[in-house]
This record gives structure tokens, C-alpha cells and sequence, in this order.
């Protein structure tokens, strides 16, 4: 029976989450669901989201996960209830589970676009009350406290941060590249350092997950979705890590750590290999005394991964203690509901004590957060 600590889930928010915690004058303005005819909707300031979770498919025949959810009754309850959730996940082996947002977008990214940035203020807060308050407070041995932060001011971001240390955060999530999302550059010297200082000082994992900075590798601009968003979806974390390998981030806070989800494991070392070759030579670009690029991943980054027998392969050509473990429920590259069984296959012929570290324990290390619980059920939740 293989246990688990997944590093990557989404949360589909309930209805409520903004508008009982926000104050009264920004409720109908703030993110809320609207109904017509068989659909519901977010809205909120002059904005209406036609997909109510993204990508929620969980439970559903494949073929129908080309359709998006148009209700929370098109959804499987456990996409949004933290009780049936934690009841699928321990069904298949999984102890532990990190959740990034839906609305907010994977990297909290929605509200850095909002107009009235004191209604988007709240709206962080909200999420981030709702997530420690509500969804973790609801089996605190299952999911681990990871927060959004105001994107457009890393001095209220850090604020935000401690705040939700005191409450109990071990993460904050955070986009895997800023500048898309019209934000300085990692390569600002000293911009961001309230939020990695402030993460490296409480040894908080620096989160951040394929396609929370809006954009994505496009070939052509015919290009379809199967191959943008999801064939070589890991080109985006490629793209990301190579950028904060080089940047002055993981220089300026030596111990910060940098977790990057859903873009694989099996491109890692060639990626440093190449790395590493040209920084070598290309000395008069950057400091000749600097670390090199792969010395920096590493030491501060650790990579993610579901189902990858090819990267297996390549595990000790990287950092085996820098591997972790995703399910990425409800969305369609979960394995659920044959966790068990895809595990099976993937770990085949791999030692019981190098399974051990990339299932759950090298996580349970990085966000100090040990797994608790008996031996998973045999049914799911519904």
C-alpha cells in the first residue's frame, strides 16, 4: 500500500467564500454566483467567469471532460465540500494534500487585475480566512494551509503572509513568472524581497503551479488546446525555473524554497545540463564567481510529479530528495479513483525507501507536516 502526500490539488470554492467575508459595502462587487436557466456564474466587478471550476472533471466518463462544470450540482461534491474531499483522498492512500486555488487562479493572480485594489486586499484575506478557517480547520491532518498574497504590493503581501503564519500557513503561493501579468521582473533586485525574505525566514515553500502567470507555450496560433495546455504544458515550468535559477532570488535568500507543480520531473537534468553550459560560457553575463545554475536548483528548488516512469529513470540524475508527489484532484490528469494502481506501474522496480521519499516523506519534510491517519478505506466519497 503506497501513502501519500500530494503537493498539488485545487480547491472549487463554495459560493460563500467571498461574500460572508468581506465587509458588506464590497459584497456585490466581490466574486459571487448569479444564476440563469440551468448555469451558474461568477461575477464580480464588471467581470462574469462562465466556468464555475475548471477543469473539475473528477468522476466523470473522459468523454465528457471536454466539458467544463456549469453548476456546482455538474460538479462531484468533493470538488468543494473539505469532508468528502478528504474522504476521496484517503480512499486512495493519500494522507496529505497542498491546495492551490480555482477562482483566484492557480497563483492568485485574479485579484492583482482588480481595479479597486482595497476590494482586492479583501478579497486575499477572504480567500486566505476561508482556506485556514473553513477548509483545513476541517480535517487539519489532511490539508496543509497554503495562502495567496496581494501580488501588486510585496509590503502588504508580507503583512498577508504573517498574518496567516500566525494562523497556521506552511505555504504561499505565488505565480511561476511575473512579468505576464504586467509585475516587475524576478530580476528587479530587490522588488520581491518582502515576500521571499519573509518565506525563507519562516521556511515557508514558495508554491507555484503551470500556468498561474496567464501565459502559455503557443506554437501557432492554430494550435489546439491538447497541445497548449496539456502536451507540453511542462515548457512553462522549464521556461519559469530556468528563469529563477538565474535570477538574483534563490542568490538573495539562499534557503528559500521554490516548488514548482504539475510540470514534471523528466526534463530536469537536461535542462541544467544546458543551464549550466551556457552560463559557463557565457561568464560576461553574470558574476564569474556565481553559482551555477544547477547548483541553485538543486539547493532551492523541488519539482513535482504524477505519473512519469520516464523520469523515474532519471531520478538520481537530479535530487531524489527534491521530488514530490501530485494528484491534482478533480482535474483530469488526477489518477483518481486507481491511484493505487497507477502508482503500481510508475513505481515498478524503484526501492521501497526511494518510493517512501518521493510519495510522501520528502514533503512531509518541506512542510513540516507529518502524515497522520489509519490505512485508506477501500470506498470513495460522493
Amino acid at each position: 500500500m503506497f501513502r501519500f502526500f500530494s503537493v498539488d490539488d485545487h480547491i472549487i470554492e463554495p459560493a460563500d467564500v467571498w461574500t460572508s467575508r468581506v465587509p458588506a459595502k464590497y459584497r456585490d462587487v466581490a466574486p459571487h454566483v448569479v444564476e440563469e436557466g440551468d448555469r451558474q456564474f461568477w461575477e464580480f466587478e464588471d467581470q462574469r467567469i462562465t466556468t464555475m471550476g475548471t477543469n473539475a472533471v473528477v468522476g466523470k466518463p473522459p468523454d465528457e471532460w471536454s466539458v467544463e462544470p456549469i453548476s456546482f450540482d455538474d460538479m462531484r461534491r468533493a470538488c468543494y465540500d473539505p469532508v468528502l474531499r478528504a474522504a476521496d483522498l484517503r480512499s486512495q492512500g493519500i494522507f496529505a494534500s497542498v491546495n492551490f486555488p480555482t477562482l483566484p487562479r492557480f497563483g492568485g493572480a485574479l485579484f492583482a487585475g482588480f481595479k479597486d485594489k482595497v476590494l482586492a486586499h479583501h478579497c486575499v484575506r477572504a480567500w486566505n480566512d476561508f482556506l485556514i478557517d473553513e477548509w483545513c480547520a476541517a480535517d487539519p491532518d489532511m490539508f496543509v494551509p497554503m495562502v495567496i498574497v496581494q501580488l501588486w504590493d510585496p509590503e502588504l503581501a508580507a503583512e498577508e503572509i504573517q498574518r496567516c503564519i500566525e494562523k497556521g500557513a506552511k505555504a504561499v503561493c505565488f505565480v511561476e513568472n511575473t512579468t505576464p501579468l504586467g509585475l516587475p521582473s524576478l530580476h528587479d533586485e530587490s522588488h520581491w524581497d518582502p515576500i521571499f525574505g519573509l518565506c525563507e525566514e519562516a521556511e515557508l515553500p514558495v508554491c507555484m503551479h503551470i500556468g498561474s502567470s496567464g501565459s502559455s507555450s503557443v506554437p501557432d496560433p492554430k494550435t489546439p488546446m491538447i497541445v497548449t495546455f496539456a502536451s507540453v504544458a511542462f515548457a512553462g515550468a522549464a521556461l519559469a525555473s530556468i528563469n529563477m535559477m538565474m535570477s538574483p532570488v534563490p542568490r538573495r535568500f539562499p534557503n528559500i524554497k521554490l516548488v514548482w507543480s504539475e510540470g514534471g520531473i523528466g526534463w530536469v537534468p537536461a535542462a541544467m545540463e544546458r543551464a549550466d553550459r551556457q552560463y559557463a560560457r557565457h561568464l560576461w553575463s553574470h558574476a564569474s564567481n556565481d553559482l551555477m545554475p544547477s547548483e541553485v536548483c538543486r539547493r532551492n528548488m523541488w519539482f513535482c510529479m504524477i505519473e512519469e516512469p520516464v523520469g523515474i529513470k532519471y531520478r538520481h540524475d537530479f535530487e531524489i530528495d527534491h521530488i514530490l508527489w501530485e494528484s491534482d484532484y478533480p482535474h483530469a490528469d488526477t489518477p483518481f479513483p486507481n491511484t493505487q494502481e497507477n502508482a503500481s506501474e510508475v513505481f515498478a522496480g524503484v526501492p521501497q525507501d526511494e518510493i517512501d521519499l518521493i510519495t510522501h516523506r520528502n514533503a512531509e519534510q518541506l512542510f513540516h507536516h507529518q502524515l497522520v491517519g489509519p490505512q485508506p478505506a477501500g470506498t470513495s466519497a460522493g
